[in-house]
Parts: C-alpha cells; structure tokens; sequence
C-alpha cells in the first residue's frame, strides 16, 4: 500500500520535511500502526512521533482514531493539538 504522509508545526520542523510518499509493509492497516512503523525508524522518528509525545492525527483530512483503517493512494498527517497560523 502505497501513502502520503504529511508532517506540520513542530513535528514538520523536527523532522525536516514536510511530506514523504512511502510504501507500507504487509500489516500496517491503520493510522496507528503507521505512526509505529516510522517511530521504528528510529532517531528524529521516534523522537518526534513517540507514543509519549501528544500528536493529532488525520486521514484524508479528516481528524481521526489512531484505530482509523488506511487505503491505499490515502495521506496520512500528524501534528501537534494547537498549532498557530
């Protein structure tokens, strides 16, 4: 399954980029899962989406469940909960 991912605020400026297109491996099915998979690449990654660390999630531009199903062509963002304009 192929994915948009879409990085703002703080998260966008740890991470130093603001978008990625990536292939998911068999099994990550939710939007969850997506944030464990690149947590596991460690670094910046796992600092910056730590289970720890408060984070607002979106599919398809709509607030969502870390339990939320994904498909593929789909984007995927994370994001702080208050971010300014």
């Amino acid at each position: 399954m192929r994915i948009t991912l879409r990085f703002f605020a703080s998260v966008r400026e740890q991470l130093g980029t603001s978008q990625e297109q990536l292939t998911l491996p068999a099994g990550v099915a939710t939007v969850g899962e997506v944030r464990t998979f690149l947590q596991q690449r460690g670094g910046l990654w796992s600092d910056a989406l730590g289970q720890d660390r408060p984070l607002r999630m979106a599919f398809n531009h709509v607030m969502c469940a870390p339990d939320t199903a994904i498909a593929d062509g789909g984007e995927v963002a994370f994001f702080p909960p208050v971010t300014g304009g």
